[in-house]
Formats: C-alpha cells, structure tokens, sequence
C-alpha cells in the first residue's frame, strides 16, 4: 500500500528504551514491569495495573477471575473485535448480543437490561473506535441485577467519560498495545481495577497461578502464561509518555478527514465530539452504501482501508448460540457500511488530502 490503514510510532528514544533491557539480567518480571503498571494505573486513576501480553489475555483474565464458568452467560456487543467473544467461549460461557446505538456504534443501554437473565454472570462494555460507551446509565442497571462490568478499552487509551478516564469506571478496565494502537508495546496489554483482591487474583493468573507469597514452583491457581516481557514494558514507558501529544496529533488527523469529506455527501463521518467526555482515535471509521466495491477501488488505488467490524453473531464460530433475544439490526446495518481509512501517528495532511480525493472518485460510477 502507498498509504496503510495503521503504522507503529516508534521514536529512537523507543529503541534506545527497549537496547538499555537488553544490557541488564531481567527481560521479565522486573521493574519496568511494575513502572509501567503503575504508569497506566495513574493514567486511569485506580491502585492497580496488571500488565499481560494482550488485550485479549486481559479480557480472558477479567472473566476467569470473577469466576464466569460453563453455562454462565455474558452480555457484550456484537459489533466488536473478536476478542471480547473468544474470551467468553475461553470460560465455556455463552456470549448474548447487544445492538449499538446508530452513532456511536457502542453498545446501546436502552436494549441492554431486556438481555439480562438469571444466568447472566457480567457484562463486557466496549468503547468501539475509542468512542466512550454511555457508562452511567449501564451502571446502573449492572448494579441493580448484582453484576460485574468490564470495559473493554482496548481502543480507548486516555478517552473520557463525562470527565472519568474510561477503563476505571466498570469493576475491571482492560487495554490494549497492539501495533495499530495509539500507544504499542508490540504485543501487550493492561487490565486496571480498584479491588485489590481481584488485582491479586489476576496477577497470579498471569504467572502460571502463582500466589505472589509462592515460590516459584508453587501453583495455588489454574493459570497462564500471559506475562508481558520488560522490552515491551520499557517501550511502553516510552510511548505513554508522549500520550496527550499523540492524543492531540490524532485528533487534529480525525478533525482534517471530517473537513475535507463533507464535500462528499455519499459519506457519513463519525462524530467528532462526545459530551463532557474525549474520544481516542483509534481508527477513523466512515460509513457509505456499496462498501465493498468502494473498498476494492481504494485497494487497487494503493490506500490502505479495511471493514470493520464483521459482526461476531455471523462468524461460524458464534452461530451455535443465536441470538433470539436482539435482533442486533443497526449491528447489521453498520456493519455493511463501515470502512476504516489510513489512520496513524504520522499521518501527513497531504496524505488525507490523496485518501479523500481517491475516495471521491470511488464512490463516483467506475469508468
């Protein structure tokens, strides 16, 4: 591609973080380890941070610890990565489908009370695109039913709630650093919270369910290996450290792409504000009819651009559960207009300019 959906920024101070480990006898479980922990913690504003080696990990962690099990049901999105869904079947649960609100594409609190069963065990919030799902009216109807809420933030590193960081204000907050994210630390991810005995848990899990009073051949837990390595602690303690820039340059790129698409009327543009709140800009998603054939013009232009999401509800991985409680239709209708265009760090002006005037032409007839 001349131009790619997404790119690292990475800096030399980056790669002169990630050298000064490799000169030193710990490459996991060390200090840059809790450094970065307790940065993102702070970031949020909760005690804890528990660094794993993806969102992914985080989100199957967030579960296994509140002790979600075979035959519970979870309530999330379909409209999302797959991540969120796969952890759910992890614990041999079964994932119910929530529809999104038109505009936001989050899930929609209105629809959400109406799937809550006697078997519902929690319920997984995602902040889609780095757009803060509406929490407090979620919130509430969690705490009335008695149960856990985790954010999945994995795209919504410093966005704001009504004022609050997302990620601390569910029970479990996870993040993650893949690559195309706004901050990378190669592979990894974070899980946030403010119980500490839920924290401990989850700490333990990570490290093959070691207790931390354990030795280090004693296993209290059932656990994992989702530890996340001091060369990609040290990266993020570099890459955290430049977030409100990177924040600010994203924004300014959303900003300039809603500007010059307007004189495209076949296109809707995301919003670019919420109330009292911050969006992150994970991705800069658009919607227009005839998606694919657009996509495909595009492609074969040299731009970068991908759907998304595909729906989980129509991935054969999740057709053994239905869905006869939602009939998730502004999920299907997003989900065949959605394109995400390049989108990254350091992104020129110029090349919005190119992505746009291309995208003009595509969704005018092919000649």
């Amino acid at each position: 591609m001349r131009i790619p959906l997404s790119a690292p920024d990475i800096t030399e101070a980056d790669i002169d973080a990630v050298v000064s480990v490799l000169r030193t006898l710990r490459l996991s479980i060390g200090p840059k380890m809790e450094e970065f922990e307790r940065s993102i913690a702070d970031l949020v504003g909760v005690p804890h941070g528990i660094a794993v080696s993806s969102g992914t990990a985080g989100l199957h962690l967030c579960l296994r610890a509140l002790g979600v099990g075979e035959g519970d049901e979870v309530i999330l999105p379909s409209f999302t990565f797959i991540a969120a869904g796969n952890a759910v079947l992890y614990e041999r649960a079964r994932p119910v489908f929530v529809d999104i609100e038109p505009l936001t594409l989050n899930i929609d609190p209105e629809k959400l009370e109406r799937s809550i069963t006697p078997k519902t065990r929690a319920i997984i919030v995602v902040h889609t695109f780095g757009h803060p799902a509406d929490m407090d009216p979620m919130m509430d109807i969690a705490r009335r039913h008695g149960l856990p809420v985790i954010e999945d933030a994995c795209e919504a590193i410093g966005a704001r709630y009504r004022g609050r960081p997302v990620g601390g204000i569910g029970d479990l907050g996870v993040f993650g650093f893949y690559p195309n994210k706004p901050i990378t630390t190669g592979e990894g991810g974070m899980v946030v919270t403010r119980d500490s005995q839920m924290a401990d848990t989850i700490r333990a899990l990570r490290n093959q369910g070691r207790m931390e009073s354990d030795g280090w051949l004693d296993h209290r837990l059932l656990g994992y290996n989702y530890r996340l390595s001091e060369l990609n602690c040290a990266l993020g303690l570099e890459q955290i450290k430049r977030i409100d820039d990177i924040l600010d340059c994203r924004e300014a790129l959303a900003i300039q792409y809603s500007e010059e698409l307007q004189a495209i009327p076949e296109v809707t543009t995301p919003p670019l504000t919420t109330k009292d709140g911050r969006l992150c800009w994970f991705v800069y998603v658009v919607r227009l009819e005839n998606r694919d054939a657009i996509l495909g013009r595009l492609t074969e232009q040299g731009i970068g651009c991908a759907r998304y999401f595909a729906p989980l509800h129509r991935q054969p991985l999740f057709a053994p559960y239905g869905n006869p409680r939602d009939d998730l239709q502004i999920t299907e209708q997003a989900a065949g207009q959605t394109l995400a265009l390049p989108f990254f760090n350091r992104l020129t002006r110029e090349q919005i300019h190119e992505v746009c005037c291309t995208l003009r032409r595509a969704v005018g007839p092919k000649t």
